[in-house]
């Protein structure tokens, strides 16, 4: 159904009505397992988004912090938690991508497919398109993901001195 708002701005009709409507059309079309299509390259960018941000927190806290840049305070949580929305969003475009043309595709009658796997739609979308293809999107995505990041970590920030829990 997101996909349908391309159809929608060209001028054509969108392929669903509301989500019964989508169960329906692709149960029918594809059977039970349509309905998991795209599911491992979504757990794909999952795992990329988590280890961006995950990691990259704790080492650029460490950073700020160490190199006086700000404090073990809002200031500095706020500076970790931007680099580490930006590392998330680097690592999971590519993902992204790959993850919402597998997702996209349509079968032909026969059942043939554009993509027969993550891998191949990144060689295809990168001999395509160019390397550059595989961060569209970006801002959009860094967009969504930079004020997630601020929220989950000052936040956590706050818990974790509620609990006494200590910093490093």
């Amino acid at each position: 159904m997101q996909a349908d708002g391309r159809l929608i701005s060209q001028g054509l009709q969108p392929r669903y009505s509301g989500p019964f409507d989508a169960l329906t059309k692709i149960v029918r079309g594809e059977g039970v397992v349509g309905l998991w299509k795209g599911v491992v390259p979504n757990v794909q960018r999952a795992f990329l988004v988590n280890m961006g941000e995950l990691a990259c927190y704790d080492h650029a806290k460490r950073f700020v912090i160490q190199n006086q840049l700000a404090g073990d305070n809002i200031f500095g949580h706020t500076c970790a938690s931007v680099i580490s929305g930006l590392c998330a969003t680097a690592l999971s475009c590519p993902a992204d991508v790959v993850k919402t043309r597998m997702m996209n595709q349509a079968a032909s009658k026969e059942g043939i497919t554009k993509y027969n796997s993550s891998y191949d739609c990144l060689v295809k979308t990168v001999k395509v398109e160019g390397l550059r293809a595989l961060w569209k999107g970006f801002f959009p995505t860094w967009a969504r993901l930079g004020p997630w990041q601020f929220v989950f970590w000052v936040s956590y920030e706050k818990f974790r001195k509620l609990a006494g829990l200590s910093s490093f």
